[in-house]
């Protein structure tokens, strides 16, 4: 595939592409933004994104874990909404890294749910990309999980779902969205790099 076919199609997929699906990207740049800034308008800008994203995948383009992965993200907008806003001592909650027992259960849930997600799309549905897919939306459970919880390593699990997701839309034709996670994949190095800083300053 060379830069030319690249090149055209995304300036073909720019044109085909319809305007709710603008109206989505901005709404999920504009929520990766305000995660980077701990404001809490990450969680309305999400789920405005989300539950479009959620109709995008399941009603245009095939891809089951990724709106299954939308529905999840709708939910825990929900309860990162709340964790941010209130912390069980009444202050907000504050960014952490994660400990040895963090790492084994993130990994661990990572991996249980790109197998589970592989094989339901493999054996259930018409997925043309289960691998692509299932790993996108199970680095993204993960990291989704991680971010609602304030952990810096869910910019970690960000980068790798946008690094996975570039290609996975693109594919699909939606060069917009994929656009978009290429514009993630720079903010979430940035948000990494960022929230790093912090945890270091508060020490």
């Amino acid at each position: 595939m060379g830069l030319h076919y690249i090149y055209h199609q995304l300036i073909s997929g720019i044109q085909q592409t319809k305007w709710q699906e603008f109206v989505a990207v901005v709404f999920g740049i504009a929520s990766v933004l305000f995660s980077r800034k701990e404001n809490i308008l990450v969680y309305p800008t999400g789920i405005i994104n989300t539950v479009m994203y959620t109709w995008f995948c399941f009603g245009w383009w095939n891809l089951y874990a990724e709106g299954s992965l939308n529905c999840y993200y709708t939910i825990m907008s929900m309860y990162g909404w709340y964790a941010w806003s209130r912390h069980k001592d009444g202050t907000s909650l504050a960014i952490t890294v994660n400990t040895k027992k963090d790492w084994v259960i993130s990994i661990g849930f990572f991996a249980i749910s790109w197998a589970v997600l592989f094989v339901v799309l493999k054996k259930y549905t018409n997925s043309s990309v289960p691998w692509g897919d299932s790993f996108a939306s199970a680095a993204a459970y993960t990291a989704m999980w991680q971010m609602a919880r304030k952990k810096v390593e869910n910019w970690i699990w960000w980068i790798l779902t946008n690094i996975a997701s570039i290609p996975l839309y693109f594919y699909k034709h939606a060069v917009f969205t994929s656009f978009q996670y290429l514009v993630f994949l720079v903010l979430a190095t940035a948000g990494w790099i960022e929230w790093r800083k912090k945890v270091k300053q508060a020490k």
